[in-house]
């Protein structure tokens, strides 16, 4: 597995988890995948992914508090942020708090590959 590049996913919804964890696979990355920010954060995955893909509206620890969490521990790992509300400020809260890019669920392949691209510095 060495070489390939680890995208995690965060989400509390087990149908769209599992579906980005298929998705990331399909496009050739590996995919893990984690319930709530605090399971993906005791798991350290998170701390040696290439990015991380997380929905914002979380029980617990939500996607902005995942973003403020890893860069207490000073990660780098680039964050992408997802949603399934329609709210106009969350895409420039998501950019202020750091993330890469905000996602709209449902998720299109295109766009995800799109800033996976960007994430990776390769578009």
């Amino acid at each position: 597995m060495s070489g390939i590049l680890t995208v995690c996913v965060v989400d509390d919804d087990p149908s769209v988890r599992n579906a980005l964890v298929n998705l990331i696979a399909s496009m050739g990355f590996r995919g893990c995948g984690y319930h709530s920010a605090e399971a993906a954060l005791r798991s350290g995955d998170v701390l040696a992914a290439a990015c991380i893909l997380t929905d914002i509206h979380m029980p617990e620890l939500d996607g902005f508090a995942l973003k403020r969490r890893l860069d207490e521990l000073g990660s780098d790992t680039p964050v992408i942020m997802m949603t399934g509300r329609d709210d106009a400020h969350l895409e420039r809260r998501a950019i202020e708090a750091g993330a890469m890019c905000l996602l709209r669920k449902p998720l299109h392949a295109d766009a995800l590959a799109r800033c996976l691209a960007e994430a990776f510095g390769l578009g």
